[in-house]
């Protein structure tokens, strides 16, 4: 994989972690406002593709979330799932390189 390749990927990883930490920001302030809400479900789902530093990021920062359950639970699993999938495209690109 081309150097620009992996800056590019990298770059929109970030983007979509900011975008998902945004709207843990959004549904933590309609919280405190009384507004409607993001489903559980949703915020779960934008975890799930790819957003989970920012969720958790979100989660610790504005303090959201963290007492419901099983909602920490399923967002530590989408967690330790996707740390998972990292160490193994690191371990196969180091394989590569070494070779």
């Amino acid at each position: 994989m081309e150097t620009d390749t992996v800056l590019i990927l990298l770059l929109a990883a970030a983007l979509y972690n900011a975008v998902v930490f945004i709207v843990y920001w959004w549904d933590k302030a309609a919280a405190r406002a009384n507004r409607r809400r993001i489903s559980e479900a949703q915020l779960l789902t934008l975890a799930f593709f790819g957003g989970s530093p920012g969720a958790l990021m979100a989660q610790r920062i504005f303090r959201h979330k963290t007492q419901k359950q099983p909602f920490r639970r399923y967002l530590k699993t989408i967690a330790v799932l996707h740390g998972i999938i990292v160490l193994g495209l690191a371990g196969y690109f180091v394989s590569i390189l070494v070779v």
